[in-house]
């Protein structure tokens, strides 16, 4: 036993909660309905305070309003159902088969998200007196623009925090860093003439194919850190166009996917590329797609599709405070990283806030068919938040 072992009653209360929020749809833009479950959830655990801001964040605060500041973040949305038919269980129906919960977002992330409302309110169960505030975020947009939602509560909101916990899926393992991300469109000019006479025009689908062949060559020439692993290169789409199927195509566009290690940025992403346009002589321009996202309360942000790489030193305090509180509730977890992106894009790179992730649920996991999480994982998750907030913000 330790001190933040969960009784019967708050398990089932952990336990119903997660699955309530499995049950509840909330698609990037349409979190609403579980937003209104969580400051519900919130409230009725006895919360210090509870709001949602103007842009569809549901934040509560457990302690003082001043002082030092804990931030677990999670985010409400899901990505799709994926390829229904292959789905063996309802992924709305939170089913459980041997200790495990099915359904979509249960491991993405909402196992997570459930663990930090229930742990905040511990503290408060415990009568923990506590230094600062601990603020439970839960924030939308992330699948399709992670970080952008974060910025509103840093930004516009102007809530401030000294340390956080991304509570997205790792094992129970401690995460001290993910790499980057850069998503670019590379659109190839070419000339239009009837395919009968292919030589009066300029087939944008083969100066495509040659830039394809060189951008695979400079993927395997990417940095390489010993830690977050190398930088990657992929080609993830290719749309060609022409005025009809009998026609030469004058324009072919690709959708480049680019996963940023230490020391590389948005700016050498696009460098590499273009250097490798100029190289072939190709009529082409490449840029990071830009698009507009909208969030339940109606609110637009127009997001640029990067993120820079980031991580902790295996020595930070933060990292050995979240290592102890594992310790103390019987876990022994190792140090990892994410290969996604995730809320920690702002706060750590950003924001320059430390940051360690810590979730239920396997991460290769995370967007598949049969989604689950284990449901001890779970309780385990709730009580290790509890224990790092107890190490961080307790009073001696």
């Amino acid at each position: 036993m330790h001190l933040w072992e969960l009784t019967t009653d708050e398990r089932q209360d952990l336990f119903d909660f997660v699955r309530a929020l499995v049950r509840t749809p909330s698609l990037p833009g349409d979190e609403g309905a579980v937003a209104a479950l969580i400051m519900a959830e919130m409230r009725r655990l006895d919360y210090d305070a509870v709001w949602m801001d103007d842009a569809g964040n549901v934040v509560g605060r457990i302690g003082p309003e001043e002082g030092p500041a804990l931030m677990f973040n999670s985010h409400m949305d899901t990505v799709e159902v994926a390829d229904p038919a292959a789905w063996r269980v309802d992924p709305f129906g939170a089913e459980v088969q041997e200790g495990r919960l099915y359904g979509l977002g249960a491991c993405d992330m909402k196992s997570g998200l459930a663990a930090t409302v229930h742990a905040a309110a511990l503290l408060k169960k415990h009568g923990v007196s506590l230094k600062g505030p601990v603020f439970v975020a839960c924030v939308g947009l992330e699948e399709p623009a992670e970080g952008t939602c974060t910025r509103v509560l840093f930004e516009e909101d102007h809530l401030r925090a000294d340390w956080v916990v991304i509570a997205e899926p790792s094992n129970l393992q401690v995460v001290r860093g993910q790499r980057g991300h850069v998503e670019m469109t590379l659109n190839v000019k070419g000339r239009s003439a009837h395919s009968s006479a292919p030589e009066l025009g300029r087939n944008a689908i083969y100066t495509a194919a040659h830039l394809i062949f060189n951008l695979e060559i400079l993927s395997g020439q990417l940095v390489d850190d010993t830690f977050l692993g190398p930088g990657i290169l992929a080609v993830t789409e290719i749309r060609s166009h022409g005025v009809s199927r009998n026609a030469i195509p004058d324009r072919c566009e690709m959708t480049l996917d680019r996963r940023l290690t230490v020391g590389e940025t948005e700016a050498m992403a696009l460098l590499e590329v273009q250097r490798i346009i100029n190289r072939e002589g190709a009529d082409a321009d490449v840029k990071v797609i830009e698009e507009e996202v909208t969030t339940h309360t109606g609110k637009t942000y127009r997001v640029r599709r990067t993120s820079l790489p980031w991580a902790l030193e295996e020595r930070h305090p933060l990292v050995k405070a979240m290592l102890r509180a594992a310790q103390t509730t019987g876990l022994r977890p190792g140090l990892t990283r994410w290969h996604f992106a995730t809320e920690g894009a702002y706060t750590a790179a950003v924001a320059q806030v430390p940051t360690v992730g810590f979730g239920p649920g396997n991460p290769s996991l995370a967007h598949t068919v049969n989604e689950y999480v284990e449901v001890e994982q779970v309780y385990a998750a709730a009580q290790t938040y509890a224990a790092l907030a107890l190490q961080l913000l307790g009073k001696k």
